[in-house]
């Protein structure tokens, strides 16, 4: 299963999120989900915050959180954009 889903005129995006990373930026998948490493820790809404960070300047759009406030599991909707624009924009589409 992919991690990207067509939501209306957005795309959900399934996110993992590993949290106090000395490394923060998209790492790959973790399962069927994208993982993003963030350095901040898990309060106050800062992890979400710094993910959301995370994919926005990926992807150059605006993105919100839709559901997985206080999991590591998440989703992501990112604005205006195709399941293939997202995957090229994360570099993740072959050559």
């Amino acid at each position: 299963m992919e991690p990207f889903s067509s939501s209306g005129d957005d795309v959900s995006i399934e996110v993992w999120v590993v949290t106090r990373s000395k490394a923060p930026g998209i790492d790959g998948f973790h399962g069927d989900r994208l993982r993003v490493r963030v350095g901040s820790p898990p309060e106050d809404g800062r992890a979400n915050r710094e993910a959301g960070e995370i994919l926005s300047s990926a992807l150059g759009v605006s993105v919100r959180l839709a559901r997985g406030m206080a999991a590591r599991s998440k989703v992501f909707l990112a604005a205006g954009l195709s399941v293939e624009e997202v995957r090229d924009r994360l570099g993740l589409n072959s050559p």
